[in-house]
Formats: structure tokens, sequence, C-alpha cells
């Protein structure tokens, strides 16, 4: 099982061409084996998946994986809003060599609990690789039921959940409902300790991307079962937590990876660079963290 702090990393690009920086993509992996990070999740949310082509998507799969060379696990963000895709999609992070993927749920054309549960049910048979499902209401107007969950966790190969809806009483009903075995991963920075102390297995974190060391001291603390130890580290990521959702998410968190010197603040339209107004905000939740 995957445990621990799981980046969900940002893809970096050029200024010049808005093409993928794959330099800085290597480096960006090395840079967390280094740190600490347990897990990165490539081309998620965070990775600007809306905005990569099929092809730019699973070459990115493809480079992390090669870089990361067996160091730590590596999950593939495959989700789509057509099942189709989405098994296109996780096949090709398989054949990479991805050691598990992440879907999403589908996304603007609401299907219903059923829909769920047949579309993963299909893209689980069609490709025999672990898969994480991904639930986050806020962006995809599709909710993905605590009783879905548990009906697609019987599946052999459906091995977590992604919960990012920040409600703890529903992770509690995951982690003690589900199949032993079955991981329950918050997706909710800003709950996250809670819900590994109720006996989750991490967190796919967006703040990772800026504090790799201290959200993986973090985590390994709540998973130890040492709270305060976990709190007071908490405390430092709070502001970060916070802050880094200023604007849409990946916005706010790709201009803090550029202050750290890691890649250019490079987003494609129609996602813009972090207004001016709101620099100094993230600015301070980063030397809150003590990273700057």
């Amino acid at each position: 099982m995957i445990r621990g702090s799981i980046v969900a990393l940002v893809t970096p690009m050029h200024q010049e061409t808005q093409g993928v920086d794959w330099s800085a993509l290597k480096h960006l992996v090395d840079w967390h084996i280094e740190q600490g990070t347990n897990s990165i999740v490539a081309v998620g949310t965070t990775g600007e998946s809306a905005t990569l082509s099929v092809a730019e998507h699973a070459q990115v799969i493809r480079v992390i994986v090669e870089q990361a060379a067996g160091r730590l696990p590596i999950i593939a963000g495959t989700g789509a809003n057509s099942t189709r895709e989405a098994i296109v999609l996780t096949q090709a992070a398989a054949d990479s060599g991805a050691d598990a993927c992440l879907l999403v749920t589908p996304y603007y054309n609401k299907p219903t609990q059923e829909g769920l549960y047949l579309h993963h049910k299909a893209i689980a048979e069609a490709v025999a690789i672990d898969q994480i499902l991904y639930n986050v209401p806020g962006r995809t107007a599709c909710d993905m039921q605590p009783e879905t969950v548990l009906r697609l966790s019987e599946i052999d190969n459906i091995v977590g959940v992604k919960e990012a809806t920040g409600d703890l009483e529903r992770a509690k009903t995951l982690i003690d409902q589900c199949r032993e075995g079955f991981a329950i991963y918050s997706g909710d920075d800003a709950t996250a300790r809670e819900l590994i102390l109720l006996g989750g297995d991490g967190d796919i974190s967006v703040t990772a991307n800026v504090a790799p060391k201290l959200m993986s001291q973090m985590c390994a603390a709540a998973l130890a079962g040492d709270a305060a130890l976990a709190a007071e580290l908490d405390r430092k990521l709070e502001a970060l937590h916070r802050d880094l959702f200023v604007e849409a998410n990946p916005i706010p968190v790709k201009w803090a990876v550029a202050e750290l010197g890691l890649q250019e603040n490079v987003l494609r339209l129609p996602m813009t660079p972090l207004s001016a107004e709101h620099r100094e905000r993230v600015r301070a939740a980063m030397r809150n963290a003590e990273i700057i």
C-alpha cells in the first residue's frame, strides 16, 4: 500500500513555447525524492491535466516514471469524463510502468451513482493496474457517495479512494466500512492530519509541492499516531493549506514553486498567473512554513 505524503505534482512549462519543461520536471522528481516525499501523482488537477493533450499527458507520466526509476511509487492521473478515454489513458499509464492510477469522477456530465459504478468497473476490468478513486465534487459537480465507494472497493484492483470533500465523518465511514487493505487518502490538505489520525493512509497533497519535507514529517507523525507532533508540524503548514487556494488550484502553487526557483511561473490558458494582490499572502505562508 502507498502511504504518507503523496505530492500532486505540478507540470512545469516554458514561458516562450508553453510546452512542458522536461528538464524542470525531472529535477522536481529528484527534489521530491531528496525531500522525503513518499509518492508522486503525475498529471492530476495540480498537474494541469485539463490543458495537456493526450499525447503530452502520456509523455509526462512516462518521463516521471523513468526519472523516478523505482525510487518511489508513481500514481498516474488518468481520469476522464469519457469511459473510453479513461481506459486509453489508464492503459498508457500501465504501459509506462506506473504503479497505480488515480481516476477522478467524470466531470461536467453528472452521471448517476450507477453510472459511476459502471464507469469505474469498466476501467478496472479493462486495465489490470491498481486504481484509486478520486472524489472532488467541488471541481467535478459529481459526488461519489460512500455507498458507491463501498461497492467499488470490492473490485480487486480498485485499491483506494482520494476523498477531497474535507468531510471527516464521510472519511471515517469509509475507513470503518471498506474492506481491509483499501486505502483512504485525504485530498484536502487542511483536514489531512485529522483524517490520517482517524485511520487514513495519507494525503494526496498540493502543499507538498512547496513544503515536501514538512508534509512528509507531518504525515509520518500522524500515521504513527503521534497526534501532538503531527499538530505541531501542521501548524507551520496551516497558512499554506489555506492560501494555496486563494485562487483556483494550481494558480497559487505554481507561483510558489516558481518562487523556490524550481520552475517558471507558467500556466496554459484559461489558467492565468497568480494575481499580484495575492502574492505577498502566499509568500507569508511560505515564510510561516520556514521554506523561504
